[in-house]
């Protein structure tokens, strides 16, 4: 019997975590009759129940397991350690909580994946959120799938099911930041997309607040596309020829006394400066994106330090 994996990261998730693992355990039982399970969650060190309620969950059922880390490591490290630590044949690479991404798919992403196809993605079709950020996050993955050098779909979030030879391959990508999403895209497999509907959030309150979506938006795009650099290059092309252009336009002035001209340099200071210096802050804080990127790779932290593990010493059912 195949192993099937399911990675679910959680912070102060203890209105969501038992009616997460319940509807996972009954949709497999029902629809998945033939295959193994493990669900893995990894905690980000909850200060609410929810490490409590993993624990009365994973004694009483050895097919869950669960990573405890000793602070909060942000979602992308936590869920990530999760993949790399699964044994599945197959591992759906981020099963939220909260269910926004409906477990319900995992039947028809297993069937995608015995046909053949290494990497089943889902696609967020239609989003029961706020038009405005709707609009924001289409607007997000349409730039990355531009940018970026590895060819993504649009609207795909972290809910895929992927072959062990995707997640081998992943692992070889030492990212202290590591981007799953286009990750799992970047290793070249057959791919495969289902729609659905990102449901909204009915339970407890999301943890993903605007600056950390930006922080995470910023990072897939540092990471897998040197297209900012380039524009740092264009950019400064067009600085020069702005400025020859002005130049000229200064000298015509003068030279043929049209309008009444300012005092001299004038003109030149005032644009020269304020327009060099907002494109030299510009591209030397982008620089130091990458700068800070680069910094937190060489260190060659752990992607997390982990209190302890639950279940995962338990031998596997055949």
């Amino acid at each position: 019997m195949k192993l099937i994996s399911i990675v679910t990261p959680c912070f102060n998730e203890e209105e969501c975590i038992r009616e997460c693992y319940e509807t996972v355990r009954d949709i497999v039982a029902e629809k998945l009759p033939n295959y193994r399970y493990e669900h893995i969650f990894c905690d980000n060190a909850s200060t609410d129940r929810t490490v409590a309620i993993l624990e009365e969950i994973a004694d009483a059922d050895q097919s869950v397991k669960v990573i405890v880390n000793t602070r909060n490591f942000g979602p992308f490290r936590s869920n990530f350690n999760g993949v790399l630590s699964a044994s599945g044949d197959a591992v759906l690479l981020f099963l939220p909580a909260d269910l926004q991404d409906p477990p319900e798919l995992i039947p028809e992403m297993v069937d995608h994946w015995e046909q053949g196809f290494e990497v089943v993605y889902g696609i967020r079709a239609v989003r029961e959120e706020s038009r405005l950020m709707n609009l924001m996050r289409k607007a997000y993955y349409r730039l990355l799938s531009k940018l970026t050098y590895v060819a993504i779909p649009h609207d795909v979030g972290d809910f895929q099911l992927v072959d062990r030879k995707v997640v081998d391959g992943m692992a070889g990508i030492k990212d202290s930041t590591p981007f799953m999403r286009v990750m799992s895209f970047e290793a070249g497999f057959r791919a495969i997309g289902v729609s659905y509907t990102w449901r909204k959030r009915e339970k407890g309150v999301s943890k993903n607040r605007f600056f950390d979506l930006i922080d995470q938006g910023m990072t897939g795009l540092l990471t897998f596309s040197n297209v900012p650099l380039r524009i740092s290059v264009y950019a400064g092309f067009l600085a020069m020829a702005l400025s020859f252009a002005f130049a000229l336009v200064t000298l015509f002035v003068h030279l043929f006394h049209v309008g009444e001209p300012a005092p001299p340099g004038v003109p030149t200071l005032i644009v020269a400066l304020f327009f060099f210096a907002g494109v030299q802050l510009f591209f030397l804080g982008l620089l130091g994106e990458y700068v800070l990127s680069i910094h937190s790779q060489i260190r060659g932290r752990p992607l997390v330090y982990e209190r302890r593990r639950i279940n995962f010493d338990y031998p596997e059912k055949e």
